[in-house]
């Protein structure tokens, strides 16, 4: 029984693995239609600060996508989920979050949450780091 779950669960994540990476190529697809048309509409090649915000949200959420495939992977042959690449999916999330908020629409409890989050995940990416590098001082 304990085998066939296994295999299950192998078989599922290889699914997942293909449907990210099917999403993660449109979105790339997306992104790069959406650069060449800012660029090519009026004014051309200086597309603004909204439309180049808009590009730096999408190519961040094809990053996060590469990297879960990434993740997503390694826990599919078997190896463990590497805490680095975990903290740094997130840390991505975060960045592009912030790159893409808007100060006026989001309230101070929002900003502390989002602060308090960044904080955590530089802490931790840090004692990760940090233990890794020598191990028993941590």
């Amino acid at each position: 029984m304990l085998d066939f779950l296994k295999k299950a669960e192998r078989w599922l994540m290889l699914v997942l693995i293909a449907m990210l990476a099917v999403v993660v190529l449109l979105a790339t697809l997306e992104l790069g239609v959406t650069l060449a048309r800012d660029i090519a509409s009026p004014p051309v090649l200086f597309p603004g600060i909204d439309k180049i915000l808009d590009v730096f949200g999408r190519f961040l959420l094809v990053l996060i996508g590469i990297e879960l495939i990434e993740t997503m992977r390694a826990f599919a042959h078997g190896g463990p989920v590497r805490v680095e690449v975990v903290l740094t999916v997130a840390m991505i999330a975060i960045a592009r979050k912030v790159i893409l908020i808007e100060i006026g629409h989001v309230s101070s409890s929002e900003m502390f949450g989002i602060a308090a989050l960044t904080v955590a995940l530089a802490v931790a990416y840090h004692v990760f780091v940090r233990g890794r590098a020598a191990p028993g001082t941590c």
